[in-house]
C-alpha cells in the first residue's frame, strides 16, 4: 500500500475509534435542545406547506373565476350510486366511481366536493349523469341539464340525488 493511502486508512480507523468516545460526551440538556430545535423545524415546514398549499389554490383557482361543485344525497335514498360524471358547456368536468365507505358517507349526510375549476362569467349549461343500483338490483342511469350563471364572485354548485322519482331525473342542482 502506498505512503499516501496508509495514512488516510489509519486516519479513517482513528476517526472511527474517536466518534464514539466523541457521541458519548454529549449531554442530555443538548439532545433535548436539539430534539426542540428539529421539532420547532417541522412546525415551521408544515406551516410553509400550508401556506404554498393556500397559494397555489389561489392562483389555479382566482376567485373571479372559481366554480365549486357539490354532491349530497337526498334523505332515506336506498339506491346505490356507482358513478358521477359532470360536464360544463360539453366538456368532461369530472368523473367519479363511488367506492363503499364513500356512498356510505353520502348516504348518512355527507358532502362531497367533486369538482373545483374556473369558467369565465356568463351563462353556463352544466349534465350531470349518474349511474347506480335500485334496491331492486336493477342498473339505472339518469341524465339531466341544468343552466346557471357565473358572476364575479366564486360559484358554488350544490347537486342532490335521488333514486328515479324525485323531479323529472332524481337530479336536482341549486346554489349554494
Amino acid at each position: 500500500m502506498s505512503t499516501p493511502i496508509r495514512t488516510f486508512v489509519l486516519a479513517l480507523l482513528a476517526a472511527g475509534l474517536a466518534a464514539p468516545g466523541s457521541a458519548q460526551d454529549i449531554s442530555g440538556d443538548e439532545l433535548r435542545s436539539l430534539d426542540g430545535q428539529v421539532q420547532e423545524i417541522k412546525s415551521d415546514v408544515l406551516n410553509i406547506a400550508s401556506e404554498l398549499s393556500n397559494l397555489e389554490e389561489r392562483l389555479l383557482y382566482p376567485s373571479n373565476t372559481q366554480i365549486a361543485v357539490f354532491v349530497s344525497m337526498a334523505e332515506d335514498e336506498a339506491f346505490r350510486l356507482d358513478a358521477l360524471q359532470i360536464e360544463i358547456n360539453g366538456e368532461m368536468a369530472t368523473h367519479h366511481i363511488y367506492s363503499f365507505q364513500e356512498l356510505e358517507a353520502l348516504q348518512k349526510g355527507g358532502v362531497q366536493r367533486v369538482y373545483t375549476g374556473n369558467i369565465v362569467t356568463g351563462d353556463h349549461e352544466l349534465r350531470v349523469t349518474m349511474m347506480g343500483k335500485l334496491k331492486s338490483g336493477k342498473d339505472f342511469s339518469l341524465s339531466d341539464t341544468f343552466g346557471f350563471a357565473k358572476g364575479v364572485k366564486p360559484k358554488a354548485l350544490g347537486i342532490t340525488l335521488a333514486g328515479p322519482g324525485l323531479g323529472a331525473s332524481g337530479i336536482q342542482v341549486g346554489d349554494w
